[in-house]
């Protein structure tokens, strides 16, 4: 191949200007052109396409968000759509794509290398770490860190007035991200979409955790288990005794620095999403198994799901004795 483009799709995660980095980079390296594609699959469509060099990339690999910027664009699912954003790549003798994003990114990628026969790579980014056949996303490890260092602070405040305190992650789907940040903060109690809670469990646990002589206790809530806000008003009216609180995390996770773990994968992922692409390997997604780079089909990505690692949970639940 010489020429071959990238974009950014999705919800940003912090590392995808590492990534853009190092596909740019290895490229030239490679000797091939390179172009990048803003906002999205809606730039693809628009033709929102130029011509990156090597110093379009300098002094990014620390910054959070993307400089390719990104849309979400659900009427890429439309095929007249995806036609279009096909004409304006071969139009340019774009031979090769790669897409950085998550799980609607992925079957829009998945979508192009099917219906068209496109050579396209998926990197994985996402601060949810829900991606099918990697054990970490671009993002996550990032996010997880951020959340950590926020709760924390929240925990010395509910230790110091003896508080329960609620704290709402994202998630609107996948639990991921809510059960390391519970672990990893020593929560007492993590709610997830993949694991309902009755409030009697919830109540009981609260009690338990009294008895034990716990003057305070987190509760980690993964934004499609529940509300923050609503969680609150039911535990202070089941115990008036208490001081409940709330927090919502919000936005905070998507930005910030990249971690070392989040700028070392999102560089190893760009560099081998080139290579890939150099020797005629796509409809695949990199990913990350047991330390060791892999290719998994993206057919597998698009179908397999991820789940919250129990273990982890189960052990955060060990921990909170």
């Amino acid at each position: 191949m010489e020429k071959i483009a990238v974009t950014t799709t999705g919800g940003d995660a912090p590392g995808m200007n590492c990534v853009i980095r190092a596909v740019v980079r290895t490229s030239i390296y490679y000797g091939m052109e390179i172009f990048g594609i803003r906002r999205g699959f809606k730039g693809l469509y628009e033709d929102d396409i130029f011509k990156m060099s090597s110093r379009d990339v300098s002094g990014i690999i620390n910054q959070g968000g993307t400089i390719l910027k990104t849309k979400r664009f659900p009427e890429f699912s439309e095929r007249k759509i995806r036609e279009i954003a096909i004409k304006n790549l071969k139009k340019r003798k774009i031979e090769g794509l790669i897409v950085i994003g998550g799980d609607g990114s992925a079957k829009g990628a998945y979508s192009l290398y099917s219906d068209f026969n496109f050579p396209v790579v998926l990197i994985p980014a996402s601060i949810d770490n829900d991606l099918y056949g990697t054990d970490y996303t671009v993002g996550f490890d990032t996010a997880v860190n951020t959340a950590v260092e926020a709760i924390d602070r929240i925990r010395d405040t509910a230790t110091s007035h003896e508080r329960v305190f609620i704290i709402e992650v994202m998630g609107r789907e996948k639990g991921n991200l809510a059960v390391e940040i519970a672990l990893a903060c020593g929560a007492e109690i993590v709610l997830i979409p993949e694991r309902k809670m009755e409030w009697n469990e919830i109540f009981d646990e609260i009690e338990k955790q009294e008895k034990r002589g716990k003057v305070s206790s987190l509760i980690i809530v993964a934004e499609g288990a529940g509300k923050a806000s609503e969680i609150a008003k039911i535990l202070q009216k089941r115990f008036p005794e208490r001081e409940i609180r709330f927090s919502v995390l919000g936005y905070i996770q998507r930005g910030g620095k990249p971690t070392y773990f989040t700028r070392t994968i999102a560089t190893k992922f760009g560099f081998e999403a080139v290579k890939m692409l150099k020797e005629g390997k796509y409809g695949y997604m990199v990913g990350i198994k047991g330390g060791n780079i892999v290719h998994i089909p993206l057919k597998e990505v698009v179908s397999g799901k991820k789940s919250p690692s129990f273990e982890n949970l189960k052990l955060m639940e060990i921990m909170a004795i």
